[in-house]
Parts: structure tokens; sequence; C-alpha cells
């Protein structure tokens, strides 16, 4: 009963809608297309930090396409994740990403280069530290977001996120979450 004696307002009960026959599938359908799209952006990416990596300014090679590797493999290991929502569709892009790289360092039949190499014995050169140093920082960076998905805690039953860190409230004990009691200092 209401406290100011108005008349109490029901909330009309909505049932849910049974779930269809389809919405597997679709739900199927869309994590199989994000997988793929995710795959197709890493090749395409790929072959847009191979056309940027012989960047000179001033007959120096400037590297930008270090940073743009790095940019597009976190995003394009977030989104794998998160369309096809298993952690393991980091390397869907990562496999696609490296396979090219690894080619594309390579030299052709005609001895063609897409990613500059050292030239001789040489692990790195003037001319090969930009194509080095994109497979290593883009290789990383599928690495860390891999790492990353592996260190995160699945959501609680019944929540949408995990409940912010500032909160200032300590978990229950059963969380698995426990705190050691303070140690006595030694003299």
């Amino acid at each position: 009963m209401p406290v100011d004696g108005g008349a109490q307002s029901e909330t009309p009960v909505v049932e849910p809608r049974p779930p269809s026959r389809f919405s597997g599938a679709f739900q199927t359908g869309l994590r199989v297309a994000g997988g793929v799209i995710a795959v197709v952006a890493a090749l395409v990416t790929a072959l847009a930090e191979l056309v940027i990596a012989p960047l000179r300014v001033g007959g120096h090679l400037i590297g930008v396409a270090v940073i743009a590797t790095v940019v597009a493999n976190l995003a394009l290991g977030w989104f794998a994740a998160t369309t096809v929502g298993r952690k393991w569709a980091v390397a869907l892009p990562a496999a696609a990403w490296l396979v090219l790289m690894v080619t594309a360092s390579g030299r052709t039949s005609e001895g063609d280069l897409l990613l500059v190499g050292p030239e001789g014995g040489a692990m790195v050169d003037g001319d090969s530290w930009v194509g080095v140093l994109m497979i290593l920082a883009g290789s990383v960076a599928f690495a860390v977001v891999g790492f990353r998905l592996m260190l995160a805690q699945p959501p609680l039953p019944g929540r949408a996120s995990p409940p912010p860190a500032s909160s200032g409230k300590q978990p229950p004990p059963h969380s698995g979450n426990r705190q050691l009691p303070p140690s006595k200092p030694r003299v």
C-alpha cells in the first residue's frame, strides 16, 4: 500500500518472446562474419602498412608504418575477440597478418622486396629497421591483446560488466579475491 494513500499503479508484466529457431543460426552467422571481416581487415591493413613502410622524409625512413601497425593490430585483435565472442579469435587476424608480413619480407623470383630487409649478413641496417620493427611491433600488439584477454575475468552472472575498482567496497569472501592479512615488519 502506498504511503501517501494514492492509487498504486501496476506495471504490466511483459513475457519475453521465446527464442526463434533461427536466432542461434543468426548469432553463429554474425560470429563467422565477424571473423571473416577481421581476417580481411588484417590483410588490407597489412597491405596498407607495406605501402607506407618505405615512406621517407629528406631521404630518411620515418617509420610511420610502425605506429600504424601497432594501432591497427590492437584494434583488429579487439574487433576479432568482440565480434566472434571467443578469446582465441585474436589468432585469426594475427595469423593472416603475420603470414602476409613474413611473405612480404622475402624476395620474389625477380629479386624484389615488398618489405625492405637488411643487406648481407646484418640483422638490421639503415634501410631495414622499419620492416624489422614493423613485424616485431605488430606481433607484440596482437600478443598484448591476447594476453589482456586471457587475464580478463568473465563477467559475473547477471552483470553486464564488473564493478568499478574505485567503489571502496571490499569483495565478498567467496569471490576468490581474498586479501592476505598484513604481515608484521621484521626487526
